[in-house]
Formats: structure tokens, sequence, C-alpha cells
């Protein structure tokens, strides 16, 4: 299948074929494992897919259970389901075919196309923290239209999940079971529908109970991103729509935070004291695509930003966070629940059912505005931040933490009318520890430094990344710093700034047979760049190896952390404070044989071991 193309009946020739088995029209002839009962996930987008991904375990191990998939094909977010439920190796039937077919239990995270159809019992899940959002209702083709009163005029946008248009269908509930995860949400479905509270089931919610149960693995999520001793991770985070914090619709037009903001993440938060990642809505994402998303990004990711895959590690980096400057989605409630510090940079609260605890933060939390430092905001919102000011909104989160994988497996056996496995716990998958993703800056660095002593060897660095149409930090008033001078990766988009850098830096592993030895590339770059006066080869997390313009080639080396683990600030601090150091007229003997590097509040003691002089 294609990236644009939705399982199940969509645009793609290939995902209307039918299924032969294990259902079909002469499915028996094939079949393996015979007389299992039938559990059907609908996936309406990625997003409603990725809650179905987390209750998946719960059938895990149970030879009596064979497990389907289907797209109802009613989204407009239909990019990346293919991939998704291709990765989840289900057998994914055409939505025709899913219609036709009987099963015992068919599982949703979402209301839209026609669920009334499908041949099973029906349990709907949220897809994020409750019902909050109000968004115009269905009709029976799966587009929106908006819903007139008795007097033929239009009356408010219903909250999505609460609405009789969501949940009736002819009169009658659509789900044999709707899914709460606390009784604040009950009270809300008996009011805006009635009908359908007598299928209510408080069964908590598996997305936030994974993330309690992987709260002890923090320190390890923050070495994954590469945020070492001293440094805070900034998460920015977007749910989708025009006044999102990444939609940018806000009121009025002049009010859009999103460049300011993705400027100033660069050029007031220093790089080797803030690690920034963004966390956006898989239907930004798939709504505009990845490309298009990453170009936008694109001065800030190549300034140190990362994107957080919007399947992969958001729920990871949310743990580690330091503080999220966020919107009125999910993922910022979750942060608040968690007690996370929080900073609110769109809040559009005529999107939401004033009464959800969603827009109770909105009425709680700081707001983020133009007006002054970026920092100075951030810093300021840790500084006073009491977890316990979000309690009342955390105990909202869920009735039953950590609980939600007995009670929802308990649902969906019952009423498939099958017992529990006997022996085997309902359990939820761990979240993975994810790859190193260590900052990574192409944009030019401005350095600058101070703070020079000889009693022991010591240089104060501060890093800038240089983005776009940023300011030149070192031109702020505030910046009271001895000399400054400006570092360029070779892999720079800017290549025109590689003649003129004071510092090139290379990252590479040591024995990289197109670049390595370190010692024959930091002589081939003081070839390439006559004007570069130290070149650094960083060939592991802690070290690297540079070449000064006198010829001396030295070995860097962070000193370990008192658990033996690597200091995972960027070396290319420490070359700069070498060239700091050297510029100033001290000699690489005054360094000897240990300088230590200060980034903030963090102190870096680093080896200088010299390994000769010349080329390689």
């Amino acid at each position: 299948m294609t990236g644009g193309a939705a399982a199940g009946g969509v645009t793609d020739g290939a995902a209307r074929i039918r299924v032969r088995v294990p259902v079909g029209a002469d499915a028996e002839r094939w079949v393996t494992r015979v007389g299992c009962r039938r559990v059907l996930f609908v996936v309406h987008n990625v997003t409603s897919a990725t809650r179905l991904l987390d209750v998946l375990p719960l059938f895990s191990g149970d030879l009596r259970v064979q497990m389907f998939a289907t797209c109802t094909g009613s989204s407009p977010f239909l990019a990346g389901v293919p991939e998704l439920l291709a990765r989840a190796g289900l057998p994914v039937l055409p939505w025709e075919q899913a219609k036709e077919t009987p099963f015992d239990l068919a599982v949703s995270a979402s209301y839209g196309g026609e669920l009334a159809a499908v041949q099973a019992k029906l349990a709907v899940l949220s897809h994020g923290v409750g019902y909050n959002k109000r968004l115009a209702t269905p009709d029976n083709t799966g587009q929106h239209r908006t819903t007139p009163d008795n007097t033929g005029q239009h009356r408010t946008t219903p909250v999505f999940g609460l609405s009789p248009d969501w949940l009736l269908a002819d009169g009658s509930p659509l789900a044999d079971a709707t899914v709460l995860s606390h009784p604040e949400q009950l009270d809300r479905l008996r009011s805006a529908c009635p009908e359908a509270a007598p299928t209510a089931v408080l069964a908590g919610d598996p997305c936030y109970d994974r993330i309690l149960a992987a709260l002890p693995q923090r320190a390890l999520y923050r070495r994954a991103l590469g945020v070492g001793p001293g440094q805070r991770l900034i998460v920015v985070s977007s749910t989708w729509a025009a006044r999102s914090l990444f939609g940018g619709a806000a009121e009025p037009a002049a009010d859009d935070l999103l460049p300011w903001l993705l400027s100033r993440l660069a050029a007031e938060l220093p790089a080797d004291e803030y690690r920034t990642v963004a966390v956006l809505h898989p239907n930004i994402w798939y709504g505009h695509g990845p490309g298009q998303v990453r170009a936008w990004l694109d001065n800030a990711r190549r300034a140190g930003l990362d994107a957080i895959d919007p399947l992969d590690g958001w729920r990871q980096a949310l743990i580690a966070a330091d503080c999220v400057l966020g919107d009125h989605s999910s993922v910022t409630y979750y942060a608040a629940s968690l007690g996370i510090p929080v900073l609110l940079g769109a809040f559009p609260q005529q999107d939401l059912d004033p009464l959800s605890p969603v827009a109770a933060l909105g009425r709680t939390a700081a707001r983020l505005v133009r007006r002054g430092s970026l920092r100075a905001q951030i810093e300021d919102t840790v500084a006073a931040h009491d977890p316990a000011r979000y309690k009342e909104l955390a105990e909202q989160t869920s009735s039953a933490p950590g609980e939600s994988a007995a009670l929802l497996r308990r649902l969906f056996y019952g009423l498939m009318e099958l017992a529990e496995p006997e022996g085997h716990p309902a359990l939820l998958d761990p979240l993975p520890l994810p790859p190193y993703l260590p900052a990574r800056r192409t944009a030019p660095v401005r350095v600058l430094s101070g703070g020079l002593g000889t009693d022991p060897p010591q240089v104060r660095v501060a890093r800038y990344a240089v983005s776009g149409a940023g300011p030149d930090p070192s031109d702020a008033p505030d910046m009271r710093w001895d000399c400054a001078h400006t570092v360029v990766d070779e892999e720079t988009r800017e290549a025109g700034r590689l003649r003129v850098a004071d510092v090139v830096v290379r990252y590479a592993a040591g024995d990289d047979p197109r670049l390595g030895p370190p010692a024959a590339w930091t002589a081939e770059a003081l070839d390439r760049y006559p004007y570069c006066g130290l070149a650094a080869y960083v060939d592991g997390p802690d070290r690297c190896v540079v070449r000064t313009r006198a010829g001396d080639l030295v070995r860097l080396a962070a000193t370990a952390g008192p658990d033996g683990r690597a200091d995972l600030c960027d070396p290319a601090a420490y070359a700069s404070a070498l060239h700091a150091w050297l510029t100033d007229g001290r000699t690489l003997a005054d360094a000897l044989p240990a300088i230590t590097v200060r980034t903030g509040g963090a102190a870096h003691r680093v080896t200088v071991a010299p390994l000769g002089r010349g080329a390689p």
C-alpha cells in the first residue's frame, strides 16, 4: 500500500481485495486454528489506532481469540493507516467485508463511519483524555455536519463523543459499552445523552497507565534524548486544527506564537542548558505530510529541535520533560497530570466543553506570551511550579490508575461471553527505551566564552544555534562575555559559512572509512578551510579529536560521572572551550592534563591528551 492510501476500501485498489483467510467464503479450507472468537479493531485514523494498539496486548497469549483490523475510510486523515496496520501484523479486512462478517467483539477508539453496521458487540474507547473537544457531528456517510435545533437554527457545536448525534443510531445507543476513564465524564454523558448512559463503563485510561508504569524509567528516557546533568528538556506539544499552537489561527492573527516560539528556542536557550523536542498530533503529521511538517520545522530542526515520531516516543519524551509548552491537547493535559510545569501557547476555550477537565487546565495553567523573554517565562514557570497545582486535574485523568488492563479485559471478555484466561494477568506493554537521540545542530553555532582561569584550568562557554532570520545571541545587551566564535558542522546546508568558521566539526564513528581516522579528517579539514582555527572530529558521545592550526592533535574526553556513565554534553562544546583557551593567548601545555568546561550550572572535567603533531 502507498503512504496516502487507507486500509479497507478507500483509494488503493489493493486495499479493497477481500480477505480469504482466516475469514471469507471458503476460509474453513485454509484456516489452521479453528473455532476462535473473532475480535475486530475498527480504525478511524492513526490517532484512534494508537489507542487500539494500547489495548491489543489484552488478548495476547489467548489461543481462543483471532484478531482482525479494518479501517472505516471515513476520516479525512487516512495517510499512515496502512503502515500502522501492517506493523500490527493483523489480518486487515476491507471495510465492506468487515461489515458483512460477524464478530464476537468490535473495539473502536473513535466515532465516524458506519459503526452501526458492524455485526458484533461494540465497545468504544476514547482516543485521548476523555471527551473534551467540540466537533461537528457526522452523518451516516462519515461526513461532518452541524446540527440544527428545533427552531431551525444551528446550536452550539456538540462535544465529540458525548452528543446523541455521535452516540445514538435510530434512537438507540450505538455501542454496547461506552468506555469512560472517570465519573466526571459519566456526569456529562448523563446530561448530554441520557439514552447512552446505561452503556457507560468506567475502565480507566490505558495510555495513562502505560505512562504511570514507566515513570521510574525517567532518567533512562532523558539519557536516550541526550539530556545531560544540568540540562532542561522542553517539550513543545500541539494538537491539530487551526486554533492549536501549531495551527496559529489565533485571535487576533498577530498573536500567532509559533514563528516567534520556534525562532526564540534557538536564540534564547543555550544549547548545553536546554534540550528541545516537539510532540505533534498525528493529524498534523498525516494531514499535511511528514515531509511538509519537517520542512516547516526546518530552521528549528537544524538548530537542534527534534520532532518526536507521533507513534513512538512521545510518552517517553513527556515523562522526561522539565516543562511543556502546549495547548489544549491530551499530551499537555497528561503533562499537567504528571506534575510537569505547563505553559500554554494557545488555548481556544470556545473549542472545548467548559465543564471538561481540559477546559479547567486552560483556566489554571500559565500562558506563554510574546512579550519579554521566552527563557525567562520558562524559568519562572519551572521555579514557581507546585506539583499540587494540578492535583485535582490529575485525579480526573483516571478513576482507576493502574487498573485499566484488568478492567478492560474483563469488559471485553464479558461482551464475548468468554471466560478470561486463567493464570495470566491482564497486562499492557511497557514503554520501550527509545534509541539514543542527542541533539544535532547543523545550523551555525555562536559560542560565547569567558571565565578563563588557570588554577585549575577552566573555561565557561554558552552555545546558541543561529537559525534562519533569528538574532545573533552575542548581540543581546545582557550578554557579557569575553569573546565569541562560530562553530559550523561540515554537514551544514549553509556551506558558505564553512569558509569563515572559527571551528569546523564533524560527527562520525572513528572507524568510518569515508572520513576516519580522526587524525586524517582533521588535517584535511584545516586544508579545506584555511580560516578555521581548529577542526573537531566527534567520534563518541563524550569525546572528540581536535587539531589546532598550529598542528597539535589532541584527544578531548569527558570524565565519567560518579555512576560511570558518559557525560552527555556535546563534545563540540569541549572543542570550543579549547579554542577559546588558545585564542586567549594561552598554550596547550597550560591546559594539560585536564580542563574544566562550564556550561550553565554544570561543570565538565575534560581530559586533554596530546596525540602528536603534523599530518597523520
